[in-house]
């Protein structure tokens, strides 16, 4: 037990309360942490455990009758300041555990082991505060992990096959690994009086005689050779099958199950051997003996791109707050701009540069989604609002993402389409922000890279740019070999460093993008494959007045009875600075 400390916390309150139902249906038991008391644990920042600044501190936990109690003590780091602060001014107001060694009987959560507890963001849990500021625990979503779960206010538990301490092993104190044992051995293994149990009990669900409410619960059966008790016995009940009814009685499934199990051992499956086998007895519902399946996750996955990128571009950009850009440039590049020479007795001439001049507006982006009550009361095994909002969000972030990158992609005609003049793609800006290179229609992969090196001297944006690329280029470019089969760039970080850029990032909505020429450029029969764009997004700016920013809205429909969401932003974005982007693209070949 580690000794309590002498000075004052910075904020105290509950990591976690007992029996609150989780939104899975699990729920932690009283006195499941209990040996947690006085231990002494990291304080993190959101379970980040890849980053050693995400350690904020410490605390000591203290085991109650109503749950676990912690004292929470932030240390001087950068972050942990920040973290004091926030916490000060009610901004983050919630806390949630993160243990492992969990043990869980029919939905219970009755042991596990506290590692560390993590400030987060989402609260969800009005009983589980922090004293200093009422501070609710987070929200019910968990992290799945390898070995570990995050345990969230004490109202969600995410664990994999591996943490759970089967029941049967402990209580038994078997040490063998029974995982090449088949169904036949495990039937052979029991006695006599088990195995006419068993055989019973499949015959009874069967036939239908055997109901919920007579099935003996694990606990009810004493395991000890000299000491066997039962709620009742199977051989006892009365109720017996009408003479026109088709029964398979545990006598005959015990006279065929070897047969069963060799067919089972041909198919693959128990339970169609089984139905098979009683099909010749004409039984109708032996599906009584199979539970129904359980979904490993109640919260349904999304079928979705990869959006990695997606975060890394928004943050990367330029925010003002105010939403019309407005950039001027001075062109000096021309022959009347340079300084010149003097010659005795003649007449001294006057630079000439043009001033070049954008504004740009902004534009509404939203999601809109609505559901009907009677539907969000009938779901009770995860919180439908709260996922159908992340998916909103998520959406709508990649969608602005796409539309600074290459456009959203719809047509000029379509109601639908993010305006080009309002978020200015940076593919097709012009040729003063975003110069485009033609690697040639039969360019192959050497070929391409030889250019990429070649050009970014032109790039005269801020700092180390980024380059942005198609993934089946990069792919090309990762196997590209020499004669014997050694690989000439084999890590990312080599074309990096070849590249003279900070970093590369996959971009999946480049693939499939396709840019026709325009008369001021190119031939406008022409047709241009993207491959790749170098950008510091420093020099992108998005602007949004105060009120533009991203915001969700929410109202109900009385005449209706549904509930309607809104999320919506209106900004504006553009380059600001000129050359600021290089594109690579590759010149389809002419039909």
């Amino acid at each position: 037990m580690e000794s309590k400390p002498s000075k004052k916390p910075d904020f105290c309150g509950y990591a976690t309360k007992y029996d609150i139902p989780c939104t899975d249906g699990r729920t932690i038991m009283k006195g499941a942490f209990s040996d947690a008391d006085g231990k002494k644990v990291p304080m993190m920042w959101q379970h980040g455990h890849d980053d050693l600044q995400n350690v904020i501190g410490h605390a000591y936990l203290e085991s109650r009758n109503d749950g676990v109690y912690a004292r929470c003590f932030l240390n001087n780091s950068e972050r942990g300041k920040l973290c004091r602060e926030a916490v000060q001014h009610g901004d983050i107001d919630s806390m949630s555990i993160y243990a492992n060694r969990l043990k869980e009987s029919y939905g219970n959560v009755s042991h596990g082991t506290i590692q560390e507890i993590s400030l987060v963001l989402a609260p969800a849990n009005p009983m589980a505060r922090i004293d200093n500021f009422t501070i609710q625990h987070s929200d019910g979503s968990a992290e799945i992990l390898d070995d570990e779960a995050i345990i969230c206010c004490g109202s969600s538990i995410s664990y994999s096959d591996d943490e759970i301490e089967h029941a049967d092993s402990s209580d038994n104190n078997n040490e063998e690994n029974d995982d090449d044992e088949t169904v036949g051995d495990v039937i052979e293994s029991m006695t006599e009086k088990q195995q006419n149990v068993f055989f019973a009990l499949l015959a009874d669900a069967a036939s239908g005689k055997l109901k919920p409410e007579n099935v003996m619960a694990q606990s009810d059966i004493n395991e000890s050779e000299d000491n066997k008790e039962m709620k009742f016995n199977v051989f006892d009940q009365q109720s017996n099958p009408k003479d026109d009814e088709a029964t398979l009685a545990h006598s005959q499934i015990k006279e065929h199950f070897s047969e069963i199990v060799e067919d089972a051992k041909r198919t693959g499956s128990f339970r169609d051997a089984l139905m098979h086998k009683s099909s010749d007895y004409g039984i109708s519902n032996i599906d009584l003996l199979f539970p129904d399946a359980k979904a490993i996750n109640p919260v349904p996955d999304f079928i979705k791109r990869d959006t990695d990128w997606v975060a890394g571009v928004l943050s990367s950009c330029s925010h003002t707050p105010f939403s019309r850009i407005k950039t001027r440039l001075a062109d000096i590049t021309e022959e009347t701009a340079r300084a010149k020479g003097y010659v005795t007795g003649a007449k001294k001439t006057e630079e000439v540069f043009k001033l070049l001049d954008r504004t740009t507006t902004p534009t509404t982006i939203y999601k809109k989604q609505k559901f009907d009550r009677d539907d969000l009361i009938d779901v009770t095994d995860f919180d439908v609002v709260a996922w159908v909002r992340g998916e909103m969000r998520m959406m709508l972030d990649e969608e602005l993402a796409r539309a600074i990158l290459v456009s959203d992609g719809r047509s000029d005609g379509s109601p639908d389409k993010i305006k080009e003049e309002n978020i200015r793609p940076i593919w097709k800006d012009d040729e003063i922000y975003a110069p485009k290179y033609n690697v040639g229609v039969n360019a192959d992969t050497e070929t391409i890279i030889d250019k990429i090196i070649r050009i970014r001297k032109d790039y005269r944006g801020s700092g180390n740019p980024t380059l942005y690329i198609h993934p089946d280029y990069l792919i090309d470019m990762l196997t590209e070999s020499d004669k014997i089969g050694r690989r000439l760039y084999p890590t990312i970080a080599d074309l990096q460093a070849l590249f003279r850029v900070s970093k590369i990032v996959e971009v999946p909505v480049f693939e499939n993008q396709v840019r026709s020429g325009d008369i001021a450029h190119e031939d406008s029969d022409k047709k241009y494959d993207l491959i790749g764009i170098i950008v510091n997004l420093k020099d992108y700016t998005i602007g949004a007045d105060k009120g533009g920013q991203i915001s969700m809205f929410d109202d109900f429909d009385i005449d209706f009875n549904q509930y309607k969401y809104l999320l919506e932003t209106r900004c504006s974005g553009a380059l600001t600075k000129q050359r600021s982007a290089l594109i690579i693209e590759k010149e389809q070949a002419g039909e």
